[in-house]
């Protein structure tokens, strides 16, 4: 992994600390608990448990390294703390999508905290991309699946 900053929203970072302490205090601890039941059960080669509890140890200790590496490279941004008209990291942003007058509206977040159904677009995804520099007003294209779509910013909020 690089030394790069990690951009993430106060709640996304708030997420990942959280799944990490968990991961930490409770699902290690009774992973490692299985084990020693398991083994306790005897020949581990046809033993099922203890191979699906070390397996499930091996998910465990790998997400506790991306989100100790994620956490610690973490560039924190608090969208109250930003103003302004243009488009940028942790901003809410409506459009209206020129062809079909829709509109939707959705917060730029980093790529862990991305979930589109709740309107959490990651900073890297194509529309993100398009509007960061952007302001309200202003016109982007955006190459969609079903080719170009244009967009108008409507506006851009701090929330």
């Amino acid at each position: 992994m690089s030394n790069e900053r990690y951009p993430m929203t106060v709640t996304g970072h708030k997420r990942l600390v959280e799944e990490l302490e968990d991961l930490k205090k409770n699902q290690r601890p009774e992973v490692i608990d299985a084990i020693a039941v398991a083994r306790d059960h005897g020949d581990l080669k046809e033993n099922a448990e203890y191979h699906a509890a070390r397996e499930r140890q091996s998910f465990i200790e790998g997400r506790i390294l991306e989100l100790d590496a994620k956490i610690g490279r973490a560039q924190v941004i608090d969208p109250k703390s930003l103003s302004g008209d243009k488009v940028v990291f942790a901003s809410t942003v409506t459009v209206v999508d020129e062809d079909t007058e829709e509109e939707k509206t959705f917060k730029i977040v980093g790529e862990d905290e991305a979930n589109v159904k709740e309107g959490l677009m990651s900073f890297t995804s194509p529309i993100s991309r398009a509007l960061i520099g952007k302001a309200v007003g202003d016109s982007v294209d955006v190459q969609a699946p079903k080719g170009v779509q244009t967009y108008e910013i409507l506006s851009v909020k701090f929330e």
